[in-house]
């Protein structure tokens, strides 16, 4: 009997956890994007970002003067259309137009990024290599832009 009982007590538990999960994850993940865009980007411009050498590294054609801070205020843009519902569509087009330019260290500043070329990434190389979780992360948060915003379920 308590066996059973107990089956049927996680289950239930389960299955709140899981509606929660349902009911807030999207827009956790599209204010953690934002949080992350807006933080890391604001840095640029500041002079306090630690990839702004890896930056200047990767685009050696164009001067870091002024291309370090455009970016971080692009990332900045990209976080605050993330947290404004509309212009969700916004954030995901700059962010996709951005993402092909991050990925570029790993093959024009290979010494940087690699320890050993394609299997043991220095941080550098991790730093970038964690764009594909944003990359996936914002396909996620794209693909909810034709939906209408709902108040959150109850449980």
């Amino acid at each position: 009997m308590w066996k059973g009982a107990g089956v049927k007590a996680f289950r239930d538990v389960d299955r709140r956890i899981a509606g929660w999960m349902q009911a807030h994850g999207i827009q956790a993940l599209r204010v953690s994007l934002a949080v992350v865009f807006i933080w890391f980007g604001v840095l640029k411009p500041m002079n306090l970002s630690p990839a702004s050498q890896l930056v200047a590294r990767t685009v050696y054609w164009v001067d870091p003067k002024w291309f370090v801070p455009f970016l971080g205020w692009w990332e900045v843009l990209i976080g605050v259309c993330l947290l404004v519902r509309p212009l969700v569509r916004v954030a995901i087009l700059l962010l996709l137009l951005q993402m092909p330019g991050t990925i570029l260290p790993l093959f024009i500043v290979p010494d940087a990024c690699w320890v050993r070329i394609p299997y043991a990434p220095t941080l550098e190389g991790q730093y970038i290599i964690k764009n594909l979780v944003l990359i996936s992360a914002a396909l996620v948060v794209g693909g909810t832009v034709r939906e209408r915003s709902r108040p959150s379920r109850r449980l």
